[in-house]
């Protein structure tokens, strides 16, 4: 599955801050003014003054002490010394009481028969404290850098001083292990390949020809495409071909920052994506600690054997497809940029077996640690229910929804991000986070219908309009299981290094397990006094604006969304008795239910499909595109009473023949868009962008009104993502089931969405329909 770009914008900060404020003009002065002078007062600059003014008054109270009580009293001792070095002094002129028999002991005693004296021993005394400052100050340990290492912060494992992307961040997470069974083909994989320039325009000129609107605009486009082949295209693709020499794949890097951590609106709903599990028969769980427990001890299972190479590698018949993004999948975390560019950062080593590590779990926002190996074994499942009870039990009091942040714009949330590690303490938390195995977030929502059960998943619930899902997350984790109340349960899934395919085998596995009688549990390795960590946040005046700036900001986005379900009355088994691939069956109904949503209306993108490169070393997606002029045949025939129902079926037939053809060249790396992508990022600094890619119906061609992708598992009875432009759907569906086609629609809640999705459900009915009659039809003759 993949998620391309969105270029929307959500909210406007002026809109946030009014809808922050309330409109209380007094009420936001002083609560501004005060604001001000609290931010002003806790900020680093201003403690670090008053802290070193408090010590540098004791140091010099240190030094003065050690000159006048330690060395000068010997000093005093010597022969030619009458007294303390403090109380020499000459007379310069004597006083009116003067007695030569008794002369003058101390300075004040001069000083107050009005003599005038020259202290030269006080200056020495001064002096001396000073040589003492001086050799402690410049002495090879330094005194002040003592009291600088107790008093100053400790480095902090994320801070604004460090926080920089590091350019070698992909190589953190250890290269997978050579030989297993899970990596052993890893080697042998091909890498994928630059496609030949003749054969991506070709496929790109024939795909324009359904998006244009016109004869005269297609053949515009056309004839740029035959410059941009013969011209500049043909130096851009040399040198891609160079670029690809040079590395282990040519469009790694640039898809991950292009295609991900570039993208700067929020994750939820943009690019996150989630999966419902099985839905829980009444009694199967005593708690929703039970389910969570069994979740917690599979899902760690699986990481133990991913680490020791134990797991099949993933595959059609044709071989195994690359396993590299498994490395993201634990122990890991996005990190947000503050230069426009996010990363991850992994904490997994080299050599590990999987027999140590730890999870996080939210519960009212509360972050809990659980150390989830002892002693090389992993916590059976009693034990994590023993202890995820302890955090239930415990968790009745709200704590500051700090989660919310992450659900932010990037650009805002690497700003928050800065200040939030700015304290040692949630360094530490932060920290703990991302070295997590995953995170469990123990919710307090009953989701008890599909799409309940999604929203709740998808961008969290709310309450009195509080993010209440998304203040108890931490959305930049590659795995984050959700757990409700009422056992209901599910993932959410972070997409940037690693797509929806290996987090969908994962489920897939432990949920298996769960299911298997024989399952290990384990036995208990902990007694009751292991109890997990709490985690509590320092929440500054500064993270408190952020927390409501973003609790209004994540309101505004799941407001503005809509969701419909639909199922079939009929699955692949039908499907696969007509002879059709299941897939292309379920492309047709999508695009057949849009263009009758859009009646005559013209064309303003095109349907993307994700394919999996997968065959490749790296490999990761490339883009069908679905609409052919071939399914645009077939759509105008379904609802024209003057094509018979032969005729229907012979068009249906060739849309879906180019589908699979236009599919199996995607999959094996030979699509249009990557290429295309490929050929625009080895444009040079001052290069002319080359006309054929400022034209309207290129423009429009890869402007994705319908995102679709498809995954399976037999326990997801939900999943899905959001739509990737602002008046476009996201189209998630399944087609593995026996019995049913399962299809998720998401929009903007401006567009037609419930009109949509009961387009999808007539057009699956008639294209049911129409094999029928064919059927019935050849059964007379």
């Amino acid at each position: 599955m993949s998620n391309p770009l969105s270029p929307r914008r959500w909210n406007s900060e002026d809109v946030r801050a009014h809808l922050l404020n309330g409109g209380d003009f007094v009420g936001t002065k002083v609560q501004s003014l005060w604001g001000g002078f609290a931010q002003f007062a806790l900020r680093d600059n201003v403690l670090e003054v008053a802290v070193g003014l408090i010590v540098a008054t004791g140091f010099t109270k240190l030094v003065n002490s050690l000159v006048s009580d330690i060395i000068l009293p010997p000093i005093s001792m010597l022969p030619c010394m009458d007294r303390n070095l403090d109380e020499k002094f000459l007379i310069l002129k004597k006083g009116h009481a003067f007695n030569e028999t008794v002369p003058y002991l101390t300075r004040k005693q001069a000083l107050e028969d009005g003599a005038l004296i020259w202290t030269y021993g006080n200056f020495l005394d001064e002096l001396m404290n000073f040589v003492v400052s001086m050799l402690a100050r410049y002495s090879r340990r330094p005194v002040h850098s003592v009291l600088n290492s107790l008093c100053k912060r400790q480095p902090m494992s994320v801070s604004a001083a460090t926080f920089r992307r590091p350019s070698n961040w992909k190589e953190q997470a250890p290269e997978p292990l050579p030989g297993t069974l899970t990596f052993g083909s890893q080697s042998t994989l091909p890498k994928l390949p630059v496609p030949k320039l003749e054969d991506t325009l070709g496929q790109f000129k024939e795909s324009l020809k359904p998006i244009a609107w016109t004869e005269e605009e297609f053949r515009t486009a056309a004839q740029k495409i035959d410059e941009f082949g013969a011209g500049k295209g043909k130096e851009l693709h040399e040198r891609l071909l160079k670029h690809d020499q040079g590395t282990k794949h040519w469009l790694e890097n640039w898809w991950d920052d292009g295609g991900y951590l570039g993208y700067r609106d929020s994750v939820v709903v943009n690019v996150s994506y989630y999966y419902g599990f099985d839905v829980p028969t009444p009694g199967k769980y005593a708690s929703p600690a039970e389910r969570a427990a069994g979740i917690a001890r599979a899902a760690m299972i699986f990481r133990q054997k991913l680490k020791q190479g134990l797991i099949k590698p993933e595959g059609p018949k044709e071989g195994p497809m690359c396993m590299d993004t498994y490395r993201w999948m634990f122990d890991c975390c996005r990190v947000p940029g503050p230069e426009g560019l996010d990363w991850s950062v992994s904490y997994a080593k080299p050599g590990e077996l999987g027999d140590s590590g730890h999870i996080i779990v939210i519960r009212k926002n509360r972050v809990w640690k659980i150390d989830a190996c002892k002693d090389g074994k992993i916590l059976s499942t009693a034990d994590f229910v023993r202890q995820l009870q302890h955090i239930y039990d415990n968790g009745h009091q709200e704590y500051p929804g700090v989660g919310v942040l992450t659900a932010s714009n990037r650009d805002i949330w690497a700003k928050d991000f800065i200040e939030l590690t700015s304290s040692p303490v949630n360094a530490e938390i932060v920290k703990a986070i991302h070295s997590s195995a995953f995170i469990i977030s123990l919710e307090d929502s009953e989701p008890n219908d599909p799409i309940h059960h999604s929203r709740a998943l998808w961008h969290g619930d709310f309450k009195n309009g509080v993010p209440i899902g998304l203040r108890n997350r931490w959305v930049d984790k590659p795995v984050q299981f959700v757990v409700f109340d009422n056992a209901y349960a599910g993932i959410m899934g972070e997409h940037s290094v690693m797509d929806g395919t290996p987090t969908a085998r994962m489920c897939d596995n432990i949920l298996d397990w769960l299911e298997d009688p024989a399952f290990d549990h384990g036995a208990p390795l902990t007694s009751s006094e292991t109890v997990p960590a709490p985690l509590d946040w320092e929440v500054s005046p500064a993270t408190t604006q952020a927390i409501a700036k973003a609790d209004v900001a994540a309101r505004e986005l799941a407001e503005g969304q809509d969701m419909t379900y639909h199922l079939t009355s009929y699955g692949k088994d039908a499907i696969k008795q007509f002879g059709v691939s299941p897939d292309s069956w379920a492309q047709m109904i999508i695009q057949l239910a849009y263009r009758r949503l859009i009646g005559s209306e013209k064309r303003n993108g095109g349907t993307y499909e994700a394919a999996t490169t997968r065959r490749f070393f790296k490999g990761r997606t490339e883009a069908i595109r679905v609409v052919s002029t071939e399914s645009d045949a077939w759509l105008a025939s379904m609802d024209d009473n003057k094509v018979s129902v032969e005729e229907r079926k012979a068009l249906f037939d060739a849309a879906t023949k180019k589908h699979i053809t236009l599919a199996k060249a995607a999959g094996q790396g030979q699509g249009v868009d990557r290429h295309l992508f490929g050929l625009k990022k080895v444009l040079r600094d001052g290069e002319e962008m080359p006309a054929v890619f400022t034209d309207p119906v290129v423009a429009r061609s890869s402007y994705w009104i319908l995102s679709t992708s498809a995954i399976f598992s037999k326990h997801f009875p939900v999943y899905g993502w959001g739509e990737v432009v602002p008046d476009g759907f996201g189209v998630a569906y399944m087609t593995g089931f026996n019995d049913r086609l399962q299809y998720t629609i998401t929009s903007r809640k401006e567009m037609p969405n419930a009109q949509f999705i009961e387009e999808i459900a007539k057009a699956a009915v008639d294209i049911h329909d129409l094999h029928v009659e064919i059927i019935k039809a050849k059964s007379k003759l």
